[in-house]
């Protein structure tokens, strides 16, 4: 395998542990054990978590090396905003472009996948679905400039700490019904229901976030 096809891999590997909360804030990510782990030499690794750092998903210690971002009352508070305007204006591109009944489609299959996991107290699996939600949203759009700024922002981050958060199982339960709730109103092309449904579930997680007792 090409080098920067190892390097690739091992991006997409971290990078999903990352987004799927497996990899807690403040943890350092050493070159040499996650060489060993996925089998992918030291220098593709590097580049791997160079990768993730340009992303934001990642922090320089002060004496080198890698470690997972944490959060302050102020990043949460400014991601939960770049959020609403992103996705409040993908799903009015998704209404205007006339794919609200396709997307919705596509959103209900992952509501049942959600829901699945939560059925099994599968919940870092839930977490990862909810990511998989929001993402294509975003997607489905059809704008590549919107996708960008989503992904090079620190929004799955906020994902990560929400999953970090919900340790109740009735916030899961939430989450999926004001998910069926939100694909209900885009499937309608109702976008102020859509708009205000997703600014209170966004609401909700800010808050979820916040009540931690570190950040």
């Amino acid at each position: 395998m090409k080098e920067d096809s190892l390097a690739y891999k091992a991006y997409t590997e971290i990078r999903k542990k990352l987004l799927a909360n497996q990899l807690l804030p403040g943890t350092r990510l050493k070159e040499d054990a996650w060489s060993k782990q996925l089998g992918i030499n030291r220098m593709a690794i590097r580049e791997a978590l160079t990768r993730l750092l340009g992303e934001q998903l990642l922090l320089r210690g002060e004496r080198g090396g890698f470690f997972v971002k944490s959060f302050t009352p102020k990043d949460i508070q400014e991601i939960k905003e770049l959020r609403e305007i992103l996705e409040t204006g993908a799903i009015k591109l998704i209404i205007q472009n006339k794919r609200a009944a396709e997307v919705s489609s596509k959103l209900r299959e992952i509501c049942d996948d959600y829901s699945n996991m939560i059925s099994k107290g599968y919940y870092s699996g839930a977490c990862e679905a909810d990511i998989k939600f929001h993402e294509t949203i975003i997607l489905e759009a059809g704008n590549t400039k919107l996708s960008d700024i989503y992904s090079a922002s620190n929004i799955p981050l906020f994902h990560q700490k929400i999953g970090q958060a919900q340790t109740d199982p009735d916030d899961y339960e939430i989450t999926e019904t004001e998910h069926s709730e939100l694909v209900n109103a885009i499937e309608s092309e109702d976008f102020e229901l859509a708009r205000k449904i997703l600014i209170k579930h966004f609401d909700r997680g800010e808050s979820l976030v916040l009540d931690l007792p570190s950040i």
